[in-house]
């Protein structure tokens, strides 16, 4: 017999759902097949239901009408923080996706004046030497490793761009750092969420403490300077009413963009890797269009000229969602339609799900980038058949450096390089926490 999360008040429903296996709940079939297990669920249970997952109900919410009254919120009574932190709060707590409120709202507006457009200008100009360096180091082969060839390239450039560097950091040093990150990313599914030694929760927690000794390192110095680095500005900048962050702040937001800015653009762009390798259409197409530029280091405003590139992007978007799911905390009781979710409920927001669904996509599994295209633009179907960047008050604020940075690193490879795919080739993803492919993403590499 189907449980019920809670009973409801007159005019509600009460969501539906199960416990699954002790403890664990769900969070095996999710780990497993993401996409299979909310499937179910829907099939199943309908838009809202409810699952136990490490030891936590959790209400799920698939399809873009259950995503977009989340996102929307209107009522707020769903907040972010209280949900984040459940999840990866020791590793990421006080970064802006973990406030709410009058406080997310000051720290929005202060953080968004780094994300200006003449800032975007001047980090896109800086990411050319970055990437033409990382470059030159790679040897193009069969069988070449591009999931953490490109996760180097993408924390070389945070570090470049978001830091201005990292004066006197060994190689070393920076493997370091970038385990950090992933500890504490791949701590967010810890079933065991204790650190007791060998599990990813330890991992994650030393993790949090290699990457605040790394940023207050360089904190009184990039205090002191005057350098247009993300790091930098934060230190620096002031909103109208004179607000300024203070070193903790500067440190936590540092911690979470770093992982955000090469994390989830590590995903796209391996992925787009290998759709273009499996689709040499669609690369030659791109490739035309950056020869067309006649530049090896177009402006930020010449990107927005590969126009095709927009298309594949947002369909790897589509496709593998660098961040498949966003969580809340219900902090009054509220309703999701129709359903009555009672105050203390954590909530999970399905986005990948939507992007699979046969109901809104045409053959939502085949790579198809022209469904985006000005003349069938499939997207808008439903305001949040595509959402990967959320919605709301808290959409990402770095989007757009996000989009530069992807079309950037992309025209440099379809400059240098031709690379093929296998068509039979299926990235064996690991949902752990990101998406990542498990066997490094193999692409048959060759200079142009």
């Amino acid at each position: 017999m189907t449980k019920m999360l809670a009973p409801a008040p007159p005019g509600l429903t009460a969501v539906p759902g199960d416990n699954g296996l002790p403890y664990v709940g769900y969070a095996l079939d999710y780990l497993r097949d993401p996409l299979k297990a909310y499937d179910q669920r829907y099939r199943q249970h309908g838009p809202v239901s409810w699952f136990r997952f490490a030891g936590n109900p959790w209400v799920v919410l698939v399809g873009p009408d259950a995503v977009g009254a989340a996102l929307q919120n209107r009522d707020r009574a769903l907040v972010n923080g209280p949900g984040w932190r459940t999840l990866i709060g020791p590793f990421f707590d006080r970064g802006l996706m973990l406030l709410d409120g009058d406080e997310h709202t000051a720290h929005r507006r202060i953080m968004s004046q780094a994300f200006t457009r003449d800032r975007l200008i001047r980090y896109t100009e800086a990411m050319h030497p970055a990437i033409e360096s990382t470059l030159d180091g790679w040897v193009p082969r069969a069988g070449f490793q591009a999931y953490p060839a490109i996760k180097e390239l993408t924390l070389g450039l945070a570090t470049s761009i978001f830091m201005g560097g990292a004066e006197g950091s060994s190689t070393k040093e920076m493997d370091d750092v970038n385990h950090a990150f992933i500890g504490c990313v791949q701590a967010a599914t810890a079933i065991v969420r204790y650190p007791l030694p060998g599990t990813r929760w330890r991992r994650g927690v030393q993790g949090r403490k290699r990457l605040e000794q790394f940023f207050r390192r360089y904190l009184p110095a990039r205090r002191a300077g005057n350098g247009d680095d993300i790091f930098s500005v934060l230190c620096h900048v002031e909103s109208e009413e004179g607000e300024r962050f203070s070193d903790d702040d500067v440190v936590n937001h540092m911690i979470f963009l770093m992982m955000a800015a090469h994390d989830t653009s590590t995903i796209t762009l391996s992925t787009a890797l290998q759709y273009l390798g499996q689709f040499p259409e669609w690369q030659q197409t791109c490739r035309d269009e950056s020869d067309a530029l006649g530049t090896t280091t177009p402006s930020y405003e010449q990107l927005d000229q590969l126009t095709s590139l927009d298309l594949v992007i947002k369909e790897c978007q589509r496709l593998v969602t660098p961040v498949p799911g966003i969580v809340r905390r219900a902090v009054a009781d509220t309703e999701i339609l129709g359903h009555f979710v009672p105050k203390g409920t954590l909530v999970n927001i399905g986005l990948h799900y939507s992007h699979h669904m046969a109901e809104l996509w045409p053959d939502p599994e085949h790579f198809d980038p022209g469904r985006f295209s000005p003349e069938r633009r499939e997207d808008r179907v439903h305001k949040y058949a595509w959402a990967p960047f959320g919605g709301g008050a808290h959409r990402c604020l770095g989007m757009h450096f996000s989009g530069a940075e992807i079309k950037t690193v992309l025209h440099h490879l379809l400059l240098r390089y031709r690379w093929d795919v296998p068509a039979s080739y299926v990235a064996p993803l690991n949902f752990t926490s990101l998406p990542f492919p498990e066997d490094g993403q193999p692409i048959d590499l060759r200079p142009r």
